[in-house]
């Protein structure tokens, strides 16, 4: 009994220690038809990197928004490189304790997808999208200094 105790309290544990998954999408396209799909859910979705100091800056901004703004789902698409998923993201990721979904975009083709989620992107991050009904409402290039300041902006634009 006791050797089964010391292989059964580990598991009890395990799911706090492991990141959250993060899929990869190596086109716009495709995240958009499988993350974003839900036409009775308003998404804020945020484009960011790891190595875009004010995306990681205003990081906490959306895991609040996420948490306390029951209207919205938020989704992080990261847009770090491909080879560095597991020695950076992941890590990033499980070390920040992020809560919201996130997910990397891989595609490389810019003139393609950028156009589709605005035409006015210049591709800069940071970057938000909301989405709401299933249609585009707004796409801000900006990032957000408070939480207040993003949550207003949010709230703004849904209603």
């Amino acid at each position: 009994m006791k050797h089964l105790l010391y292989l059964i309290f580990p598991l009890l544990f395990s799911n706090a220690i492991v990141a959250q998954k993060v899929a990869v999408y190596d086109n716009y396209v495709t995240l958009e038809k499988k993350i974003l799909n839900d036409k009775s859910t308003t998404y804020v979705v945020n484009f960011w990197a790891t190595w875009c100091a004010p995306c990681v800056k205003e990081l906490p901004h959306f895991e609040k928004l996420n948490s306390e703004n029951k209207k919205v789902k938020v989704v992080l698409v990261s847009l770090d490189f491909k080879n560095q998923y597991e020695t950076k993201l992941l890590p990033f990721v499980k070390n920040r304790k992020i809560n919201s979904e996130v997910v990397l975009l891989t595609d490389k083709d810019y003139n393609a997808w950028l156009p589709v989620v605005s035409k006015d992107w210049s591709g800069s991050i940071p970057a938000t999208l909301i989405i709401k009904n299933g249609e585009k409402k707004v796409f801000a290039e900006r990032s957000f200094s408070s939480y207040e300041e993003l949550n207003e902006f949010v709230n703004t634009n849904i209603n």
